[in-house]
């Protein structure tokens, strides 16, 4: 192996670089002393037990403030939307609550004018079929007056008698001391309280379960008989 030339200079770099072993001799003093650790200071009150903490430097109340403002904005922002919530949704339940009663008021305005409308409906259609009662009656009167002119000696029967023999006796009833018969005509069903003029001069004198007695001025009685049910 060949030998190698290291100058003193090399030497003392190796030397410096090996650090503080004990095993290599450093002549010269070149060896770089190990750093010194200082140790840190000691409170006087270090060791001791403090029964009561140390206060607090502004700067540390300040950094414990700005800690736990975040949340306490966080809780005020949710309480303020829960807030906001609760008013939207009392508001939009009363407005519910309003438009459900006035419906319901309509409701029962329209029923009302349904059943004003009704009344009034069969009231009219009474009125139209009295209507045609009378036009029936004066046509029968025409006829009878035709026939009267044709006829002069034969003996005038009282006005609606014809008619009158047409109608049916239905049977009566008593509600108190009233006492009524019921007739139909033909075309409508009526009835007549005892001594009630019927038809013309006609009065209904007397009733009686199975017939009826209608009575003229002229003196001209007529019985109907109750119909019986089929």
């Amino acid at each position: 192996m060949p030998a190698r030339h290291i100058s003193s200079q090399s030497f003392d770099e190796i030397l410096s670089d090996l650090g503080d072993d004990p095993a290599i001799p450093d002549p010269h003093g070149i060896r770089k002393p190990p750093p010194q650790q200082s140790a840190p200071p000691r409170a006087p009150n270090q060791g001791r037990n403090n029964p009561f903490p140390e206060p607090l430097s502004p700067i540390q109340i300040r950094n414990s403030l700005q800690g736990i403002a975040l949340p306490i904005a966080l809780i005020g922002i949710l309480l303020v939307a829960a807030i906001a919530f609760f008013v939207t949704y009392t508001s939009l339940n009363k407005q519910s609550q309003d438009a459900l009663e006035a419906s319901q008021q309509q409701l029962s305005e329209l029923k009302k004018e349904m059943l004003l409308t009704h009344d009034q409906i069969n009231q009219a259609q009474d009125e139209l079929y009295l209507a045609i009662d009378e036009i029936e009656v004066s046509i029968h009167s025409l006829k009878e007056i035709k026939a009267e002119t044709r006829a002069p000696n034969r003996p005038q029967a009282p006005t609606h008698e014809s008619e009158l023999r047409r109608w049916r006796y239905l049977g009566t009833s008593q509600m108190g001391n009233t006492q009524q018969a019921y007739f139909h005509t033909g075309k409508s069903h009526l009835a007549f309280e005892k001594g009630a003029q019927v038809l013309g001069e006609w009065r209904l004198s007397t009733i009686e379960k199975g017939l009826v007695t209608l009575t003229h001025p002229q003196g001209k009685s007529l019985l109907l008989k109750a119909s019986k049910s089929e």
